[in-house]
């Protein structure tokens, strides 16, 4: 432990959603010790660099929330960039953590290292046991290559390197570009325009149909923050040495249609919704499996309108930093 008994915490993508919200959690703890860099002040993928960084640290725990993320578009477009800059992220992350004999790191992935074809509701045993989907390819082996990262860290060295995979993450500091933004800003952004502008519909793609599990960004934070301070014998109780990452979700799913008809509420948009049936569906559902998160002693707490309600609202607070 680090002076006045406060640890110092590194958060590495503190600018990002997750990695915002665990700052802000954090913060109000009086037994932590922020640690931030912004991408211009520390280059996460240089090696050099980041061993310098933890070495003039005394850094006890890390949150590793960086990396480059982005749409179908960006990974079917960027693929080298996105498989190159997150291993490089996570290797020198995590190996920087080692070398300077920090014990404790969470490693956050995406629900993305599944297979594609995989049972619903995907369980942590559905890891490496088929085909990945192949948009996202390159950032599901990254992020896979991650969990083994930790996983070999533990078995070699005995640290307590664990990882959280989360399902559709929302909420404040999310990416609201018209272009390249997930489902949940890239709807609330069409319909509050069409509110603005008087339209009398608002066109979703595809049927409606498929079943999404969206969770808050907030709670996502606080699922992290949890898994990275249960103790040690509940932690292994629980979970496998080459099996030890932790679904994190609501295990709770909604069709499209339903997130539409809930953001039109939120938004206050009086108008119809039309589904255009000639756009692709994407998978029939994707859920995950929680099972192993609630054994840990954690549950969802932020139900889908109230973090719908949250994020419009901080959305109209800051619409002019997102433009374009």
């Amino acid at each position: 432990m680090s002076t006045l008994n406060k640890k110092n915490v590194f958060v590495a993508g503190h600018r990002g959603m997750v990695g915002s919200a665990i700052v802000r959690q954090l913060e109000e703890r009086d037994d932590v010790e922020l640690i931030v860099r912004t991408s211009s002040e520390l280059d996460l993928t240089d090696q050099s660099a980041v061993n310098a960084f933890f070495a003039e640290q005394n850094i006890d725990e890390v949150y590793l929330a960086a990396a480059k993320v982005g749409g179908i578009y960006a990974n079917n477009t960027f693929p080298a960039e996105f498989i190159y800059q997150n291993l490089m992220i996570e290797s020198n992350i995590i190996h920087a953590a080692h070398v300077n004999d920090v014990q404790n790191l969470l490693f956050l992935g995406s629900s993305c290292i599944y297979p594609k074809f995989a049972e619903q509701p995907m369980t942590e045993t559905a890891l490496l046991t088929g085909v990945l989907e192949e948009t996202n390819e390159p950032y599901a082996i990254a992020k896979i290559a991650g969990i083994k990262l930790c996983e070999s860290y533990n078995r070699q060295y005995g640290r307590n390197y664990r990882s959280v995979m989360p399902t559709n993450l929302y909420g404040l500091n999310d990416n609201f570009h018209p272009a390249n933004s997930h489902v949940i800003p890239a709807i609330m952004r069409r319909f509050h325009e069409a509110k603005l502008n008087g339209d009398k519909e608002v066109v979703v793609w595809g049927t409606g149909t498929p079943m999404r599990e969206f969770l808050y960004v907030d709670d996502m934070a606080a699922a992290s923050i949890h898994v990275m301070e249960l103790d040690d014998e509940t932690y292994q109780a629980n979970t496998e040495p080459m099996l030890s990452h932790i679904n994190v979700g609501t295990g709770v799913d909604c069709t499209i249609r339903e997130m539409a008809e809930t953001m039109a509420r939120v938004v206050g948009f009086e108008g119809e919704i039309v589904f255009d049936t000639t756009k692709p569906d994407g998978t029939p559902r994707k859920l995950m499996d929680v099972s192993r998160l609630a054994s840990l002693g954690w549950t969802f707490s932020v139900s889908l309108e109230q973090g719908l309600s949250t994020t419009y609202q901080w959305f109209l607070e800051n619409q002019d930093s997102f433009r374009g």
